[in-house]
């Protein structure tokens, strides 16, 4: 037998509802709009409606033609306003969750949103929450604050976790394509919610997991397991750079095993929204049970030292030529936290220019997807906060600086003409591929 919610899911009946129209948020809008629904969404920030409302994208992953067609066909409606959700059957919760200063989870904006959608919860509703966070949000803290609405989890509403799997920048990822992972508060919420997310992981397939507490800790197991990976072969890279041995050969020499190895790469640091918090989320939770995640909380020491050492290298690097760091004229190639993504949060690029101004630098940058970079004052003397504008890649400012930094490997630079007019590379990302004498410049790799 078929029951009412599985009759229209699949005969597109119901509308859903998506809470945050941001870089998780939106994308999964987008799917539903293309499954044949017709989505809600909701977004804290007046300017990210008006922007949906007319027409636009806020994001880079979404483009603006596909965000036009669904708004003038008036199938996607943006507004700031809860109330508007009491019309979906299904809700996704795309937040961001934070750390705050003291690395501890901040789920203000999680809590909040469920605050605000339990004074418009509405018998029969389907909420999923995709916002990272650590193992019992859902059922501790989020189901309390729904069933301040009057209703019963359960019985008047069903509640399931699945963690969002995007990844900004990659288009061979989608959300059709990539395996999702669902656990409901009992076994109704789960069915519901898999059956939803059916309708739009078309190639991927939806695993459905006995509780939301296994959803929430398989999204915090996948993202440590590349920061501690991640920080294994930062730790080498440091270990390499006393050795004098080519830390990027030797990663390429071992990916050459067909079995029991994965390359990872070093840089500058790891940044955005998953990788340097999700791995203090779950220490964070740990310790709630007398338990010390020593392995990982290690793995975020090493994540966080790279830009320091990365400015340290550059520093070495630059003596050797002659030219001390203090008043040198320095171009940083990259701002965001990872190659060809407008998103800067997090970005261990941004602290190593931080860093690079608290050194003296002549500081300039480009970065053809992040047009202002704002930099965070953490000098003694109150001079390193500033903002700067991303400069246009000419040749004669190649020609007319001390060093060239690349702290991204974007693939829309033009690093043929970066070794063609500047006199000293350091490749912190292995963007030119090979160090030594290159073209008319001397690079140096991290």
């Amino acid at each position: 037998m078929i029951d009412e919610f599985e009759r229209r899911v699949n005969d597109r009946s119901i509308g859903i509802g998506v809470v945050g129209l941001g870089y998780v948020g939106l994308p999964l809008a987008l799917a539903f709009l293309d499954a044949g629904f017709t989505v809600v969404g909701v977004d804290r920030s007046a300017d990210r409606v008006r922007l949906l409302r007319s027409g636009k994208s806020p994001i880079m992953d979404v483009a603006a033609d596909r965000v036009a067609g669904y708004v003038a066909s008036e199938r996607l409606h943006a507004t700031t306003d809860y109330a508007a959700l009491r019309s979906a059957s299904a809700v996704f919760v795309c937040v961001p969750t934070p750390l705050d200063d003291s690395k501890a989870p901040d789920l203000t904006y999680l809590t909040e949103a469920a605050q605000s959608l339990a004074a418009h919860l509405v018998v029969g509703q389907l909420v999923i929450v995709e916002s990272t966070t650590y193992p019992g949000t859902t059922e501790e803290v989020l189901l309390p604050i729904l069933e301040g609405s009057g209703l019963r989890a359960g019985r008047d509403f069903s509640l399931a976790f699945s963690p969002e799997r995007i990844d900004p920048g990659r288009p061979s990822h989608t959300i059709a394509n990539t395996p999702k992972v669902v656990g409901g508060i009992d076994d109704e919420s789960g069915r519901r919610a898999r059956l939803l997310l059916e309708q739009v992981v078309t190639d991927g397939g939806v695993h459905r997991v006995s509780s939301p507490r296994v959803a929430e800790l398989t999204k915090l197991l996948e993202n440590t397991f590349r920061a501690v990976n991640i920080a294994l072969v930062n730790e080498l890279a440091m270990l390499c750079d006393r050795m004098g041995i080519d830390v990027w050969e030797v990663i390429d020499a071992a990916a050459t095993k067909p079995f029991g190895f994965q390359p990872f790469y070093p840089g500058p640091g790891v940044g955005g929204h998953c990788i340097p918090v999700d791995p203090y989320y779950l220490a964070w939770k740990a310790r709630q049970f007398d338990f010390s995640m020593h392995f990982i909380e290690l793995a975020a020491e090493t994540n966080g030292s790279m830009p320091a050492f990365t400015v340290a290298k550059l520093r070495r690097e630059m003596a050797r030529r002659g030219r001390p760091l203090l008043g040198a004229r320095v171009l940083a190639v990259g701002a965001s936290f990872k190659p060809d993504v407008d998103d800067a949060r997090n970005s261990p690029a941004i602290r190593v220019m931080e860093l690079l101004v608290e050194e003296g630098v002549d500081l300039a940058y480009h970065d053809p997807f992040v047009p202002v970079a704002h930099l965070a004052d953490r000098s003694s003397d109150g001079s390193g906060g500033r903002r700067l504008e991303s400069v246009e890649l000419t040749g004669a400012l190649l020609e007319s600086v001390d060093a060239v930094a690349v702290l991204v490997a974007h693939s829309a630079v033009d690093y043929g003409a970066i070794v063609r007019h500047a006199r000293f590379v350091f490749d912190a990302v292995n963007a030119i591929g090979s160090a030594g004498r290159v073209g008319d410049a001397e690079v140096r790799r991290l």
